[in-house]
């Protein structure tokens, strides 16, 4: 019987291709190495953070929507 198993390194998975479920903010604490949860809900707050949406009490991110967030902060970084 095989076992489908969750990716480590989401990062990697963002990189090679999006996953097949909705990231919460504890995803987004490990694939950008931030401090803590706080920091997703303090960006979401001030809007500088990738878009997010409720399910309920959850807060959940499309992966394209985050790719494309970061793809575009790559881009303003690197246009500094």
């Amino acid at each position: 019987m095989a076992t489908t198993e969750e990716p480590t390194d989401l990062r990697a998975t963002l990189r090679g291709g999006l996953p097949d479920r909705y990231l919460t903010p504890e995803d987004l604490v490990t694939m950008f190495s931030l401090p803590s949860v706080e920091t997703v809900y303090q960006w979401r707050r001030k809007r500088i953070g990738p878009p997010g949406f409720r399910v309920g009490r959850y807060l959940r991110f499309n992966p394209a929507a985050v790719q494309a967030w970061e793809a575009e902060r790559t881009t303003l970084t690197d246009a500094a």
